[in-house]
This record gives structure tokens, sequence and C-alpha cells, in this order.
């Protein structure tokens, strides 16, 4: 720093201004410090800043191994909006997210001077050590169940699924079945609540729950049953990947989509406008999630407040997959 304060004629504190992007510093002086940067190819040292304010630009996240869609979206936009927010991501990838576990990578990411982390909690876990976490530590939690005593940021899954289920109620459809999610993830939870809760407000039968997983060869699976029953006609899958294995099933048996019965899904998967037919899902805003999951964090680092809860709403995106009932 100190060579490219000499290159560029201004002080250290000037250079270090510069890279901290204060607005206290003219165009002309920051140009000419940019250049000799370049020139130099400086690059700043994190170790030594953590060492010197014992703050680091790096921020910390806690995630499960998976290559499942939500949870790797998840961790890719978190990734996203630290680096567009000048900070560098640690990721602890962990097999488990028991209590062991995370309090081992809270320990790791902690001894790298972090400023914050954020956990990636999708699963319901009986502990996750966060009493023995520092009430002081810069933390938030994304996709945590309800009773977590830290922040949280989260998307609101049981709007999700009364959006899935309202829309198909709206187009005639007399009740919906669900294919759910496996059973401990708070995302299966919140959309079989919200999926029960509005047929019972609309008066409507709650079909028995069809328990499946986040694949599409489960969704295949249930959908071979749902294929033999005449009665169905509209069915709302807990992601995706289980509407790509419900459609095939269906078309196998003869059941046309949407003429015959009508799917929608969630996630809104990139290839989801490319299944035949196109399919009717809902979106989840991982680039808001993230951002808003690492606005809480910074705020955090900046000014300890205690824990509150954030929800980002998900949006209903219709496509060819949803039609109203045939009529006898």
């Amino acid at each position: 720093m100190a060579d490219v304060a000499g290159l560029a004629g201004v002080s250290h504190q000037t250079v270090s201004r510069v890279l901290n992007d204060h607005p206290n510093v003219s165009d002309r002086t920051r140009l000419r410090v940019l250049a000799a940067i370049r020139e130099l190819g400086y690059r700043p040292n994190r170790a030594a800043r953590a060492l010197a304010t014992g703050r680091s630009d790096t921020v910390g996240i806690i995630a499960q191994g998976s290559t499942l869609y939500g949870p790797a979206s998840m961790q890719t936009a978190f990734g996203q909006a630290a680096a567009d927010a000048g900070f560098a991501v640690s990721v602890a990838s962990l097999r488990e997210l028991d209590g062991r576990s995370i309090s081992q990578a809270v320990d790791s990411l902690l001894a790298q001077q972090v400023s914050g982390i954020a956990i990636l909690a999708p699963v319901a876990t009986p502990d996750l050590a966060l009493a023995s976490i520092a009430p002081d530590l810069p933390l938030v939690l994304i996709d945590a169940g309800p009773d977590i005593d830290r922040s949280v940021v989260s998307v609101d899954q049981a709007l999700g699924a009364r959006l899935a289920t309202e829309h198909l109620l709206g187009l005639g459809h007399e009740t919906v079945w669900h294919v759910s999610g496996p059973a401990g993830w708070f995302d299966s939870t919140g959309r079989i609540d919200g999926w029960r809760r509005t047929l019972e407000e609309a008066g409507r039968e709650v079909p028995p729950l069809l328990p499946a997983d986040w694949t599409a060869a489960a969704g295949f699976e249930t959908g071979q049953l749902l294929a033999r029953m005449p009665d169905v006609t509209a069915v709302f899958a807990a992601n995706d990947h289980l509407a790509l294995g419900i459609l095939r099933a269906l078309g196998e048996h003869g059941r046309r989509v949407p003429e015959d019965v009508s799917v929608v899904g969630f996630d809104d998967v990139p290839e989801s406008a490319y299944f035949r037919p196109p399919l009717t899902t809902v979106r989840q805003d991982f680039a808001a999630l993230a951002r808003t999951a690492l606005d809480v964090l910074l705020g955090h680092v900046h000014e300890p407040t205690g824990p509150h809860r954030t929800t980002i709403r998900p949006e209903l995106v219709v496509r060819a997959s949803s039609a109203p009932p045939a009529r006898a």
C-alpha cells in the first residue's frame, strides 16, 4: 500500500479510502490511485487487514453439502450477494447439520476472523448448537424453523402453497391433491400447512397427503398412483422435480395435462418453462433471499440488535400445465 501511495503521490490513508470506496476522495485522486494499483498489480491482503482490525471482509456460511436445487441455489446466490457487497465468502460444507458439526464449523470460521456467519438450515435439527455460539456473534439463519432465537430470513412457504392451491381452486377444481417433500424439512412442512389451510378455509375436502422426497423418481412413483384415480383433476407438487415425474406418469397412463389433470410445482427451476407442457409453478427469489440475509447479517456486524424474522414473498408463475377441469 505504501508503494501505491508513493507512485500516486498521495498518503497511505488516501489509498485506504479509495480501497474502501470512501466518498471523501476527489475523482482525480481516485483515478490516480486506481492507476497506481493497476500498474503495481496491488491486491489488498485480507489476512493482514483482519489482524489489524480484528474483522475481515469475509463472511462465513455453513451449509449441508447438497446438490438439491433449493439449497444449492441459495448458497450460490449468497456468494454472489456477498461479492456484490465487496465480501469474500468462506464456506463450511457439512455432511450433517448436527450440533457438533455446526459448533466445529463456527470455530473454524471464527479462526479465519470472519465478520459474521450465515447458517443455511432447511432441515429440522434437534440441536443446532446455537446455545454454544456467543450471543454477540453476528449471525443469521436461512430457512430455519419457527422456534429459533436468532435472526432468520426465509421464503414464505405457506404463502407459496396458498398461491398454488388458490390458483387451482380458482380454475374450478373441486379440490387439490398434494405430493409433499420429505418430513423434517421446513419448506416441506410450510407447503403442507399452506395447502391444507387453504382447502379448509375454502370448505373443500382435504385429500390424503402423499408424502415423497424431492426427486423426479418419487414424483413418477406417486404419479402412477394418481393416474389411476379418475377423480383427481388437480395436483400441487412440493417442487418442480416431483412435478416432472408426475407429468411423465400421467402421460404414460393416458391422462392429459392440463385437459384431464392440472399440475402445479414449486421452485421455478430453469427447466420448468421447457417441461411438456410448460409448468405452472411458484417462484422463490433466491437472489432476494440472499441479499436480505446478507443485509441482516451485516446489520448485526455494524449495529448489533436483537433477533428478528424476515420473510420473502414468493410468486406464482402461470404456464400451460394448469387449466379449468374438463366438464362431463
